[in-house]
């Protein structure tokens, strides 16, 4: 059982669930034109089966990538991170692919009992889009590095992350409430799918001369350490600046800038690998980045609930 917890590398979960909190309080703080009331449009089942699916196309994720790295040879003694499960023996890549056919046949039911919650018998074509949009998150997931045509030893895994961990996680979850996109939700969505790109574009610069020896082209393989740095802060500068033009058209209140608290350790961060004159020892970092795009996440959700008091106030005083 601990190697398996090991092989979920748990300390990636955070980060996956950012996008599912930030679209869900959002729906919770922004009624509709049909749905007048923030009880209306929030549903605790949405909710936690939204996590549970997001948890486990990210545990998915880990596993396929745990697989295809270790049967490719990729992950070998040049690696600098913990060892995976099949480099190190411990899980052997049959077991690993039952636990992958596993997972995924969970995070399918998962995904369909929460299409169910989110749409009952009614709205079909919403149904089938998402049920192919789970579908197709879930064949990603794997994708990523199994097989021969697998898209991140083409230097693409940076566009999955961003679509689905970002756009799809975010403004999928909040359709799934109010039945419309919001387009200025779609500024925090891009934010959170940078800055989860940027995790991974940490992974690949840390692991730039293992990757390209075992013939993974990452977009850091292929555009070298010095443009992979400028790349990164790219990245989380767009998205720190993306959030903040968020909050002023979502016309905030100084004390709804509470989230600029999260920026801190992302300014450490960049001044770190600005400074970094080896990959190997951005590993740290990884863990930081992930940490810091949670509590950008949490300290925005806590803004909006400000808006949702709001909400609740305007609307006992306009029943009175």
């Amino acid at each position: 059982m601990k190697h398996w917890i090991e092989a979920a590398r748990l300390r990636t979960l955070p980060l996956s669930v950012s996008g599912i909190i930030v679209g869900s309080i959002y729906a919770l703080s922004n009624p509709t034109e049909t749905i007048n009331t923030p009880t209306e449009v929030f549903s605790w089942k949405i909710f936690g089966f939204a996590l549970l699916t997001t948890l486990g196309l990210q545990v998915l994720s880990n596993f396929a990538n745990d697989y295809g790295d270790g049967v490719k040879g990729t992950d070998n003694a040049d690696r600098v991170g913990p060892q995976r499960a099949i480099q190190s023996g411990v899980i052997t890549p049959q077991a690993m692919k039952k636990a992958i056919i596993i997972t995924s046949l969970l995070t399918l039911l998962s995904a369909i009992i929460l299409i169910y919650f989110a749409f009952g018998k009614d709205n079909f074509g919403y149904s089938i889009f998402f049920l192919a949009l789970g579908v197709a998150a879930i064949v990603s997931a794997i994708k990523y590095t199994v097989g021969n045509s697998a898209y991140g030893y083409r230097g693409l895994g940076d566009v999955f992350v961003f679509l689905f961990f970002g756009l799809v996680s975010t403004l999928g979850v909040n359709f799934l409430y109010a039945k419309e996109i919001d387009p200025l939700l779609i500024l925090p969505a891009i934010s959170i799918g940078l800055l989860s790109v940027g995790v991974l574009n940490l992974n690949n610069m840390r692991d730039q001369e293992s990757d390209k020896k075992a013939g993974k082209n990452t977009i850091v393989v292929q555009i070298g350490a010095s443009n992979a740095k400028i790349y990164h802060y790219s990245l989380i500068i767009t998205a720190m600046l993306l959030v903040v033009i968020f909050a002023i058209l979502s016309d905030y209140n100084f004390d709804q800038y509470l989230f600029l608290l999260a920026y801190i350790p992302l300014t450490k961060h960049l001044i770190t690998v600005y400074k970094n004159q080896d990959p190997k020892l951005l590993d740290p970092e990884l863990k930081k980045l992930a940490l810091s795009t949670f509590l950008l996440s949490i300290l925005l959700t806590v803004c909006m609930i400000s808006l949702i008091s709001d909400i609740i106030v305007n609307l006992f005083l306009g029943g009175r």
